[in-house]
């Protein structure tokens, strides 16, 4: 068992600011301390208005108004990315109650099936959604929908719930399932907001920009509630396309990206250069899908730009390690935060403490916990002699072959992924028309001018530095087809790569 304490990180980090990070037990706890000592200072910036820490309590608190009273204390947030999500998710969770959060792409069925199925007592809607709102009016009329813009008359006061109240339901991603809800307490979400302190140097009164969805672990902990926690002000981008708009017209300090985004961010600014950027970008923190560690090197030899690479999971409130050594073990998603314990079990990383959900809402989960009460990651990994941590794959996607060999294609993955000319690989077992089965591995080229091959055809170069690299795989690990794809893989809406299930 291993018991991380946050001391490892002190060195990273300005000691009087290390000095402010501070845990707390609830959102109610932490909004009101911000609101408190930074008042005047910009929180959140969307569509050109601006919004103060005070201007939005004040807000808040009439929204909370209409919320008072609630007997069910689940209540649905179904909005984009948007200042109304915010005031929204700030209204609910400091009147004690527990936010569903709903992604804003769910239809009509689908919202009314998780009114059913969540026990949702009201619903907070943005006035772009309402029309997908329709199905639930007609069948469950005693479930208010309250437009997300809409303003109590009367200011309603802060309740403080205690560190295990649940706090927050999130859908977990999904991407080798069907989603679930993970609910989340009041201490995991807090826990998961300081974790998103630790690790570099500046960590207060930074400018961040949001493009991730705020109904993703990463996007809410990571990028929303770390950026309140730290009286730092967060411009929201409304539309991805807009990006680099944005960027250079907020010019943030920190972004918070998954590594697809980071990518596309590093091709598009050695084209058109740092500009693109802004040109007061200092930190990347980058996870939610494995970091190439080309990422790393390339920010910081490039741009001057720290790109940090870190692991977490809906489950854990997002936040499990962070890795303040990227330039050192950049293959590393670094070291463990404090209060949780974990232990690695035939090589499977299990998890509990302070960040871990209270379960899974409305399911069963028999085979989640072990017998001392750790959660299951499902994620297989290794730890080196200094305590960094290594994801080396997916339990549920080991492959055993008809030899009875088990590999595990993210393991593969690493392996390919080190030629810089690739910007993703995905490993699966397929099967000939014989009926043998073999790896086979598709991959993702750098763009031209990115990979520097100027006008010489990719493939066949890409093709042979990876045959390379396989040869130098054991036997059983080799993959007998290559291929270069010409387009993207599918991607979640969180931009993890859709892995294929081809027998």
């Amino acid at each position: 068992m291993i018991t991380p304490d946050r001391e490892v990180f002190r060195k990273y980090t300005d000691p009087e600011q290390f000095g402010q990070i501070v845990e707390m037990d609830s959102v109610s706890e932490m909004w009101k301390r911000s609101v408190e000592c930074f008042p005047d200072t910009v929180a959140i910036a969307d569509q050109g208005t601006e919004y103060t820490y005070a201007e939005i309590e004040a807000d808040v608190s009439r929204l909370r108004s209409l919320l008072k009273g609630e007997a069910n204390r689940r209540v649905g947030i179904y909005c984009p990315n948007s200042y109304d999500f915010v005031r929204s998710f700030l209204a609910v969770t400091t009147l004690g109650l527990t936010a569903v959060i709903l992604p804003p792409q769910l239809d009509a069925m689908t919202v009314f099936g998780c009114v059913m199925k969540f026990g949702i007592s009201a619903l907070i809607c943005h006035p772009s959604l309402t029309d997908n709102t329709g199905i639930l009016a007609s069948k469950r009329p005693d479930v208010p929908v309250i437009r997300s813009d809409a303003k109590g008359e009367a200011a309603c006061d802060m309740v403080f719930p205690n560190a295990d109240d649940p706090c927050v339901v999130m859908f977990t991603g999904g991407t080798t399932g069907k989603s679930k809800g993970a609910m989340l307490s009041n201490a995991a979400v807090m826990q998961g907001t300081v974790n998103g302190c630790y690790g570099y140097r500046d960590v207060f009164g930074q400018r961040y920009l949001l493009v991730l969805p705020l109904s993703h672990v990463f996007g809410l902990i990571r990028n929303l509630m770390t950026a309140l926690y730290t009286g730092s002000t967060l411009f929201i981008c409304r539309n991805n396309k807009d990006m680099f708009r944005d960027i250079a017209m907020f010019r943030p300090t920190i972004l918070v990206l998954v590594p697809a985004l980071a990518e596309m961010a590093l091709n598009l600014s050695k084209k058109f250069g740092r500009n693109m950027l802004g040109d007061s970008l200092k930190y990347i923190i980058c996870g939610a899908a494995a970091v190439p560690p080309y990422l790393v090197h390339e920010y910081q030899s490039v741009f001057h730009i720290t790109l940090f690479p870190g692991y977490g999971l809906t489950e854990s409130a997002n936040l499990v390690s962070g890795n303040p050594e990227n330039l050192r073990k950049p293959e590393s998603v670094g070291l463990l935060y404090p209060n949780q314990e974990v232990k690695v079990v035939d090589g499977e990383l299990l998890i509990k403490g302070r960040n871990m959900m209270l379960g899974y809402l409305g399911e069963e989960e028999a085979g989640v916990y072990d017998e001392e009460g750790y959660f299951r990651t499902g994620d297989l990994v290794r730890f080196d002699e200094d305590g960094f941590l290594y994801i080396t794959g997916r339990l549920k996607e080991v492959i055993v072959l008809p030899t009875g060999e088990n590999v595990s294609p993210a393991e593969l993955e690493v392996r390919f992924l080190t030629l810089d000319l690739i910007q993703d690989a995905q490993v699966y077992e397929d099967v000939n028309d014989d009926g043998s089965h073999f790896l086979a591995l598709e991959v993702v080229p750098r763009a031209p001018e990115t990979a520097k091959l100027g006008e010489i055809d990719p493939v066949p170069v890409i093709t042979e530095e990876l045959e390379k690299i396989n040869n130098t795989l054991p036997s059983e690990q080799r993959v007998s087809r290559i291929i270069v794809r010409d387009t993207d893989f599918e991607r979640t809406p969180s931009m993890k790569i859709k892995r294929y299930k081809k027998c």
